[in-house]
């Protein structure tokens, strides 16, 4: 009787843990979206230094990935933790999901600085790529540092022939970034926890199928659209 009820205490241990970790692992997922919308809004606040609104009133997707840690590039890993978001056909902005970014060294300096990333997706096939759940910029997808500023017309003919466009703030300076080999990840985990539900894959997000809409997610998708429809 006394190992049937420590078992029992056991079990119900164990699943106390698994709640309380599945609650703080929400906590941060929430936090990272906060982040986002801050990192896009500071971004999109110096017009003359930012992304060009044509390049998002044109974007089939961006990604937003807060507080990326430069020196982790070098000894590989897992470099950074954000989301993404989807234009569907009817121009609104999609619930995020959630991806990171890994990879080897793309030329940054080594340190502990962090630094934001975005990344403009010019082409549809660039999100069918991140729908598969993994893909190399550079080697599946083209990539190319973007300009910045309202005028665009200054790109460079690669720039032009890139379907994703990277960008990078650290220490309050905003330019376009080489990101050749680095990884880009679609992270199951961070949905499930965000959203309250297991194996949920990113195509039903995508398409609207959740429940749980977050007033941070909210937030974000309005900052898009606000950005996505400046002149």
């Amino acid at each position: 009787m006394r190992v049937g009820k420590g078992i029992s205490l056991a079990m119900i241990a164990l699943l106390l843990v698994g709640v309380w970790t599945t609650s703080a692992r929400a906590k941060d997922e929430v936090r990272t979206v906060q982040d986002s919308a801050e990192v896009l809004k500071s971004i999109m606040s110096i017009p003359e230094k930012g992304i060009p609104p044509v390049l998002l009133r044109n974007a089939h997707a961006v990604a937003i990935i807060p507080g990326v840690i430069k020196g982790a590039f070098i000894v590989g890993g897992r470099h950074g933790t954000g989301v993404a978001l989807v234009r569907g056909e009817n121009g609104h902005w999609s619930d995020p999901i959630f991806v990171s970014i890994t990879g080897g060294s793309v030329g940054w300096q080594v340190g502990g600085t962090s630094t934001d990333l975005v990344l403009v997706f010019k082409s549809r096939r660039g999100v069918e790529s991140l729908l598969k759940g993994k893909f190399t910029l550079g080697a599946d997808v083209a990539v190319a540092a973007g300009p910045v500023g309202r005028n665009a017309e200054a790109a460079t003919d690669v720039m032009l022939k890139s379907e994703i466009l990277s960008y990078s703030r650290s220490r309050g300076l905003f330019a376009g970034l080489s990101l050749e080999g680095a990884a880009l990840l679609v992270d199951d985990d961070a949905d499930a926890a965000y959203y309250g539900k297991k194996e949920l894959p990113a195509s039903a997000i995508l398409a609207g199928k959740v429940a749980k809409k977050a007033p941070a997610s909210k937030r974000l998708q309005q900052l898009l659209r606000k950005y996505s429809e400046q002149k």
